[in-house]
């Protein structure tokens, strides 16, 4: 059992748990992710860690609660626990001294996101991070990241914050402004896709950070399969991080698919359950 220290909402449906895991919290290290059970019968729900704390022996994850699942772990409060975390698991992200490097995340994207900034930083990088959204409200971490990166761009959908138009405006924007080494994006797989093609017309290397669906987070379900080139790859074990410019996305995207209509039955099983 992992106790939950602490929990803050950053909207309605996007929840901050600090959670007790002190060998988690000491081994972690930016791109890791774990599995999370909240009950012994509860399904496993791969989260990145945002961030740890050593001194409290505690992880940072960033969960938007949209189907059983993980309305059920955002349910939870301090003092509560949850069945079980596993990891660290993945490959961390490789750091170095690139250059400048944008960061383009959307919507909970930013949570990885944010150990990754942290690193490179470190690594005495030139950071520009965009931040996109639908809208402020779905904005989420500015303040930590304006206190690492050299540089925040702001885009909303509707405009409600920041320069309305979409992630891609942004990073193209900083790319016909000056020499970009690198990008990294992480958020919805229909993002990241377009990211990516953009980065690819001006020939910047990029890194996407995959969300596929998972199960035993091992390598051994092959649920989060995904083309990268001419190989298959495992997300949970390869990954999470691929060349963006080899994912076969629209495979990934179906892919994600695939439980849509059984995801809707137990949502709707969960939310007459809590009537």
């Amino acid at each position: 059992m992992n106790k939950i220290i602490s929990k803050e909402h950053f909207s309605e449906n996007v929840i901050k748990l600090e959670i007790e895991a002190p060998l988690i919290a000491k081994s972690r290290r930016a791109g890791h992710f774990v599995i999370v059970r909240v009950d012994e019968k509860g399904e496993r729900i791969p989260l990145t860690i945002a961030g740890s704390d050593l001194e409290k022996g505690t992880i940072t994850l960033i969960i938007q609660q949209i189907g059983a699942s993980t309305r059920k772990l955002c349910a939870l409060n301090a003092g509560d626990s949850v069945a079980d975390v596993v990891g660290p698991l993945g490959k961390a992200t490789h750091i170095e001294n690139f250059g400048t490097v944008v960061c383009a995340c959307g919507g909970v994207g930013t949570a990885p996101m944010l150990p990754i900034v942290e690193a490179l930083k470190k690594a005495g990088n030139k950071v520009i991070v965009v931040l996109a959204a639908r809208t402020k409200d779905l904005i989420i971490l500015e303040s930590q990241m304006r206190a690492l990166a050299d540089e925040v761009v702001i885009m909303t959908d509707d405009g409600s914050y920041g320069t309305k138009g979409l992630v891609t405006n942004g990073v193209e924007n900083i790319i016909n402004r000056e020499k970009v080494n690198l990008c990294i994006t992480i958020g919805p797989a229909i993002m990241m896709k377009f990211v990516s093609l953009l980065t690819k017309k001006y020939e910047v290397p990029t890194v996407a950070s995959l969300n596929t669906i998972m199960v035993d987070g091992t390598g051994m379900c092959g649920a989060c399969r995904v083309s990268v080139g001419d190989e298959t790859k495992f997300v949970c074990v390869d990954g999470p991080e691929f060349d963006a410019h080899q994912v076969n996305f629209d495979e990934m995207m179906t892919r994600l698919g695939a439980y849509r209509d059984l995801e809707q039955v137990a949502l709707a099983a969960y939310m007459n359950s809590v009537k």
